[in-house]
């Protein structure tokens, strides 16, 4: 019997062979208002093939031409519009800056790398510079040449690699100050590298036109094959877990083009297209979120960009963005900076060619539900490393930390730095990381004595993080302290009201002097609100405090003593003396910000 089924249902469903569908078929780039701009940046002029910019959610960093040694500007992202041309630049290289990295971990921390031969860490103060940084964090020296390329690990705290023009790429504990490994391998010029998804490989392109994986843990060369082989610069970037990798170079006849390789497997590409036949070097951006390539051309205004499929063809064009003036290179932003609101799924920030402006381009997905929108914005890289610098270096890996996007808030960090140049070693600290760890460390003593033969317990001393005395906190510590202070004053010495009559038939005499500190000195307030800034430890030193008994020594032991009512005295004067310090230390944290408020308006109409 005929099985009319088979007729009409096939088997194996046959491809279309037509427009391929997906979400990011249509998506646009809208180039920003030019009152949303960054105008009168005299970005540098240098032939080196960089990127000359770094951003992050909080800062937008940007190498400038200055008439000797080398600087970079560092504006904060909500400060658009026309820059001063007597803005605070970092000047610290003695030659031009050739590259600048932001840390992916801190968002107030960059990496510069310089024609001195020297890579150096800077720490960016939140709202931006209001003077000129001269003073680094660090200063690393290694390189006997030019040191071009700069790359943060993407999943290990404090691991920065450089490259430079001696071949070599170091590879860097920052918080040490050291190189922990050195790779060797090639032969000539360095032209870019990059990372794996849990920074276990890194790729580099050389100018002897091999494409070469690395272990950059044993420095061993995995695999190496010959790339594109034109003469001009040529570029690499992972995409991500995938165990693939893009570059783009020139062929023989000097064709820009593309291509697609396996990591396991170099001797030819998974797939390779000419793009045109200008001259500028392709710079290609990925995003690990959406699979995407942005490939875009320096000296053009073209950005075209494309989807990462998991089967041949590998990779698809999707559309291109053209604006009419060309662009010198491109700086993005992370994932996390991006506004969910207006389905942005990245943002680049182009450096104009022709003119001293910078140029915010968003990659927009057209929807129109206002909602979030779950399907392109899946769980994104968290500020926040899975390693520290030790685990990796001992074999670990670990993939990247995730967070969720759908609060509709950019994610930033604030990590106060500490740098002891005697130790060489940078200290940096999360406050919420460091009250956990302290309260952590407190033992818990039940105690079941009934509540009227439990002795008062003082609370332990606690960090605290005000970099400039915490204005909001002290007014409130003022408004609470100079008001419960001033009643008791006034209650205390008020001593012809009825109350006070009865209130000296139970209580010591009060005397009239104004209340001074007995033991405690001036010199002791250096030890309040002290703290020490530890890195990833579960300890934290202890604070000396003046309200500590060891303090006042044989001071408590000798007023403690005699009948009912010298104690009740004594004790009622401690109680002051507590109060009066807590106004003391008022006053002076409120002269203290007061003061520094002064001098930054003093510095910004100077600057004027």
């Amino acid at each position: 019997m005929l099985d009319t089924s088979k007729c009409q249902r096939p088997e194996r469903k046959m491809k279309f062979p037509g427009i391929r569908s997906s979400k990011f078929r249509h998506v646009y780039g809208s180039p920003a208002k030019k009152a949303l701009t960054y105008e009168n940046i005299k970005i540098t002029r240098n032939a080196h093939d960089s990127n000359y910019c770094a951003v992050n959610p909080k800062f937008l960093a940007v190498v400038v031409e200055v008439g000797g040694g080398g600087s970079f500007l560092v504006i904060p992202l909500d400060r658009t519009g026309r820059q001063s041309h007597t803005a605070s630049k970092v000047s610290g290289h003695k030659r031009p800056v050739l590259d600048i990295k932001w840390n992916p971990f801190n968002d107030n921390i960059i990496a510069s790398s310089s024609e001195d031969c020297t890579v150096k860490l800077w720490y960016i103060p939140d709202g931006g510079l209001v003077e000129e940084l001269r003073d680094h964090l660090i200063e690393l020296q290694g390189h006997t040449r030019r040191v071009l390329l700069l790359e943060w690990h993407p999943t290990a705290e404090n691991i920065l690699l450089s490259a430079g023009f001696d071949h070599v790429i170091l590879i860097w504990n920052i918080a040490k100050g050291m190189v922990v490994n050195s790779i060797n391998c090639h032969t000539d010029n360095i032209y870019s590298m990059s990372f794996n998804r849990n920074g276990s490989l890194l790729a580099t392109t050389c100018k002897d036109k091999k494409l070469r994986i690395i272990d950059p843990r044993s420095t061993e060369v995995l695999r190496i094959g010959d790339s594109h082989t034109g003469s001009k610069t040529s570029k690499v970037v992972y995409l991500g877990d995938t165990g693939r990798l893009l570059t783009t170079g020139f062929s023989k006849s000097s064709d820009r083009q593309y291509a697609i390789w396996s990591q396991n497997d170099l001797s030819q590409p998974q797939k390779s297209e000419n793009i045109d036949s200008s001259s500028g070097v392709l710079f290609p951006f990925y995003d690990h979120d959406t699979r995407m390539v942005y490939i875009a051309g320096k000296g053009d205004g073209i950005v075209r960009y494309y989807e990462i499929i998991d089967e041949p063809p590998w990779i698809c064009f999707l559309s291109q963005f053209i604006s009419g003036a060309p662009q010198r290179a491109f700086g993005t932003v992370p994932k996390r900076g991006c506004d969910t609101s207006q389905c942005e799924i990245f943002r680049f920030y182009k450096l104009h060619a022709t003119k001293d402006v910078i140029e915010p381009i968003s990659m927009i997905v057209p929807r129109k539900s206002e909602m979030f929108q779950d399907d392109i914005y899946p769980e994104t890289t968290a500020p926040a490393p899975s390693l520290s610098a030790e685990e990796w270096l001992s074999g670990k890996n670990g993939h990247p930390i995730l967070m969720s996007m759908k609060s509709g808030t950019k994610v930033r960090t604030y990590k106060p730095v500490v740098y002891k140049p005697n130790e060489n070693v940078i200290a940096v600290s999360e406050k919420n990381n460091d009250k956990k760890f302290m309260f952590l460390s407190e033992e818990t003593k039940p105690d079941y004595r009934p509540l009227n033969n439990r002795t008062e317990i003082r609370p332990s001393p606690q960090m605290d993080h005000r970099p400039l005395g915490a204005e909001t906190y002290n007014k409130k510590l003022l408004t609470i302290d100079t008001g419960s202070s001033s009643k008791l004053a006034k209650t205390s010495r008020n001593l012809g009201t009825k109350f006070q009559d009865v209130q000296k038939k139970w209580t010591a005499s009060i005397p009239n002097s104004p209340l001074t500190p007995t033991t405690p000195t001036e010199d002791i307030f250096d030890q309040i609100y002290k703290t020490a800034p530890i890195s990833g430890s579960t300890t934290v030193k202890e604070l000396k405090s003046m309200f500590d008994p060891s303090y006042h020594g044989i001071y408590l032991n000798n007023q403690l003593h005699g009948s009912e009512s010298d104690i009740r005295k004594n004790i009622f004067d401690l109680k002051q003396e507590v109060e009066f310090l807590k106004n003391q230390i008022v006053t002076r944290d409120r002269t203290i910000q007061f003061l520094e408020d002064e001098l930054k308006k003093s510095h910004r109409r100077s600057f004027a």
